[in-house]
């Protein structure tokens, strides 16, 4: 029954909810970068180095890394062979049913959503303090919500909107802003690493691993490498996005696998040389900051490159929001397609060809929500849900390949691919403080509620 519903699924015969298929193997290649680089660089490697891991950064970053390989492979798999715009989402519809579906739909929700406001706030740093430098700064009350005794903060939330309405323009036009700013972002970290790797100072790297491999605080918090791990996992929360594009990819079969493993290969190697030489510059004691790699540069005596830095971050962070911000959209549009949310988020309009009114809806809440809210340390709730999607993905992969066995998509490492994933992610998830978890249980609490009243009723699985 399931593999007749997803046949009916997949041939969607209703032009007002068909999206353009215009997006090649490049293209999908640096929406992945688009996503990855950018607070992973910018933000997270200096305040992980300075609380949790120390130079060992390094290793936390590889850690993640290998766990997003085994779950990019296993993402390869199925969005090559199943397809679809839900991502883990439409893996899950196939795999285990719609309640399954939901659930991870309703985890995407919370990831995607949350990382874009959380991005939209350090973004809006970068930005005044750009604004600060030409004597242009913003006063307090409109760079902070009212939890941190402002009104707003007000460049969180425009940066949201603009955003919006360049994705209500088509998605080949947002695909082609953000190859500019990748390139932007790219040659500006490019700038750091040719300035960083001739002031290295290999005492800053001693002691290597301070906070050892993982301990659990009295207060329920976590250090040490693998519990770095577990934080800078959100740096690579990009690569799930490519999969969202299935739908809008010219081959998908051919070039999905192409973009979501070549652009995580290519930042995590980013990724691990950036953190080598920011704390071999800066002692990583001193790199609890919101802007790591302009500080570091700075400290320097290098003003100029850190403005360049400081830039590149501003163009790089808009990337990462505007590919969550494209996979938020396409995971509603989904579900709303297989009635689990409102249908008048599924139709797509004729001139553009996107789903103007998604774009709409979710941009104006996560706008209000970056502008007024203080996420925290909610970074941390993002990793869970992204974590625990990677790991139903690789459940996935197991129970399809029970059933078809035709594969699209193999690699030298088939059998044991999904079962390192789960292992990995799994194990990463262990190493999240406990608060974390509370939060994402009572997440899926409230979404079993919003199923049960709602969704099952108007499900399209119900009515058939």
């Amino acid at each position: 029954m399931l593999e007749q519903l997803f046949r009916k699924k997949d041939i969607v015969d209703d032009k007002n909810t068909q999206l353009k298929r215009c997006l090649n193997a490049f293209d999908l290649t640096l929406l992945g970068i688009g996503c990855i680089i950018g607070t992973g660089i910018f933000v997270l490697t200096g305040i992980v180095a300075a609380t949790h891991s120390g130079p060992a950064i390094i290793i936390s970053f590889l850690i993640a890394g290998i766990a997003c390989a085994f779950a990019a492979l296993s993402y390869a798999e199925l969005s090559s062979s199943i397809g679809g715009c839900g991502s883990a989402y439409g893996y899950s519809y196939v795999a285990f049913g719609e309640l399954f579906a939901w659930i991870i739909g309703w985890i995407l929700l919370l990831e995607y959503g949350v990382a874009i406001a959380a991005v939209a706030s350090g973004w809006s740093g970068y930005f005044n303090n750009a604004l600060v430098a030409i004597n242009l700064g913003l006063p307090e009350y409109l760079i902070n919500p009212p939890s941190s005794g402002g009104i707003i903060n007000l460049p969180a939330s425009l940066i949201i909107l603009s955003i919006m309405l360049l994705l209500i323009a088509g998605v080949k036009q947002s695909v082609k802003l953000n190859t500019i700013m990748v390139f932007i972002k790219i040659s500006a970290i490019l700038v750091f690493i040719f300035i960083a790797i001739f002031n290295v100072n290999p005492n800053n790297w001693s002691p290597f691993v301070p906070f050892g491999w993982f301990d659990r605080l009295p207060d329920g918090e976590t250090i040490g490498i693998f519990a770095g791990a577990s934080i800078v996992f959100f740096a690579y929360v990009g690569f799930d996005a490519v999969s969202t594009a299935a739908e809008e990819a010219i081959n998908p079969q051919r070039d999905l696998p192409k973009g979501i493993v070549y652009s995580l290969i290519f930042c995590t190697i980013f990724y691990i040389i950036v953190s080598a030489l920011l704390t071999g510059v800066v002692y990583y004691e001193n790199l609890n900051v919101s802007d790591p790699v302009a500080f570091a540069l700075s400290q320097l005596g290098y003003t100029w490159s850190s403005a360049l830095v400081a830039t590149g971050a501003i163009f790089g962070l808009a990337t990462v929001m505007l590919v969550l911000f494209y996979a938020l959209t396409r995971v509603i549009f989904s579900m709303s397609r297989d009635g689990l949310l409102p249908e008048y988020l599924n139709k797509v309009n004729k001139k553009t060809q996107t789903p103007i009114k998604v774009i709409l809806t979710t941009g104006i809440l996560i706008s209000s929500i970056a502008g007024f809210v203080s996420l925290g340390e909610l970074a941390e709730i993002v990793n869970i849900g992204t974590l625990s999607a990677f790991v139903i993905v690789c459940i996935g992969v197991i129970a399809l390949r029970s059933k078809h066995k035709k594969d699209t998509f193999k690699n030298k490492w088939h059998p044991l691919v999904p079962l390192m994933g789960i292992f990995c992610c799994g194990a990463l998830m262990f190493f999240l403080p406990s608060d974390t978890w509370m939060r994402f249980l009572i997440w899926l609490f409230f979404g079993l509620i919003f199923y049960f009243i709602y969704s099952k009723k108007h499900s399209k699985l119900n009515q058939i």
